[in-house]
């Protein structure tokens, strides 16, 4: 085990809206990264299957129903691997557009705030480092 560091599979959801914005979730003060924003999702549950851990976190942390079935990889990053800590990897989803005119709208149940961005308006977001490395990779920017 020494010389194969553990790591953290984490998964995210880039969810768009029918206008072409894309939801953002804003990360509680206390919390790690508090005061940034990112890609809504969290840890894969040991024997869990990324997809299903993913519509599992969005519907604690957001209170919206998805299917598995319906989600697509669109990118992945990871943290640089060192010695003292695990490495973080995180597995980027995308979902068919949300419409906002239905029943179930996004809403932060673990803190924080939602809002709805261009991806112009994410780039100028201020992101974790694995979620701007992500956004680049959804959006088409150089890195």
């Amino acid at each position: 085990m020494e010389n194969n560091p553990t790591w953290i599979p984490v998964v995210a959801l880039a969810l768009p809206e029918t206008d072409g914005r894309w939801l953002m979730h804003y990360r509680s003060e206390e919390k790690q990264h508090g005061g940034l924003w990112e890609f809504p999702g969290g840890k894969v549950e040991l024997g869990e299957r990324p997809a299903i851990a993913l519509v599992r976190e969005i519907a604690e942390e957001l209170g919206i129903g998805l299917n598995a079935v319906s989600l697509k990889p669109a990118g992945f990053a990871e943290s640089s691997s060192e010695c003292d800590s695990p490495q973080i990897v995180i597995m980027l989803y995308t979902s068919a557009p949300w419409d906002l005119s239905q029943l179930s709208q996004p809403r932060a149940l673990e803190g924080g705030a939602v809002g709805w961005f261009t991806p112009s308006e994410i780039e100028l977001l201020a992101k974790p480092p694995l979620d701007v490395v992500l956004a680049r990779q959804l959006f088409g920017r150089p890195a």
